[in-house]
């Protein structure tokens, strides 16, 4: 039952980007359409759900351990990039035609705070690694869905006629604000400290 609570409040109620408002860059820049904030979704899904198992275990048997968890952001960060060029690496390798669809995408992550944060979060929250885990994919699905609604929004937004004033980040900004408090309505559902 614990783990449903997290999966469902990770995805609607807390969502990272509408409710925490990590992974902005992103949620503003890939989602013009539809298909590339799919792409980037499970780019993201990917790399945030092994990118937590990674740096779950380097916080508790090497960082704890010698009690240098004062390292930690800085150890994150460079995890996360390195974490992401090996998977971009083994890509090329392994699947070219699934590197071709998320290439594009996996230097972005690098740089998405949405990875660092959730890292993060997992730690602050003292998860275990199954729950973090589990935090750590709902999380990303629950970016992946804010993601692929406002994708299409935007397209939707983009035949209809928009007053000059409006058009481009003005009403970008004013529907990812509407997003957000639609989302705000789940916050009943889920009480999950």
């Amino acid at each position: 039952m614990e783990y449903l609570l997290i999966f469902i409040s990770a995805i609607f109620v807390n969502n990272i980007v509408l409710s925490q408002f990590l992974g902005i860059c992103p949620f503003l820049g890939v989602s013009k359409k539809v298909d590339t904030a799919l792409g980037m979704a499970a780019a993201v899904a990917f790399v945030l759900t092994l990118s937590t198992l990674v740096t779950f275990l380097i916080q508790k048997y090497v960082l704890d351990a010698l009690g240098l968890g004062y390292l930690q952001t800085i150890t994150f960060i460079l995890v996360i990039a390195a974490l992401v060029q090996m998977v971009e690496i083994i890509l090329k390798k392994v699947s070219p035609a699934l590197y071709q669809a998320l290439g594009v995408f996996l230097p972005l992550i690098t740089t998405n705070c949405c990875v660092l944060g959730v890292a993060i979060l997992v730690i602050q929250k003292q998860y275990d690694l199954l729950t973090g885990v589990v935090y750590a994919f709902s999380t990303a699905l629950g970016f992946g869905l804010a993601l692929t609604i406002f994708a299409g929004i935007r397209e939707q937004l983009s035949l209809v006629s928009i007053p000059k004033g409006m058009q481009g980040t003005p009403i970008t900004l004013i529907t990812a604000g509407l997003l957000a408090m639609a989302f705000m309505g789940f916050s009943g559902v889920v009480k999950l400290a």
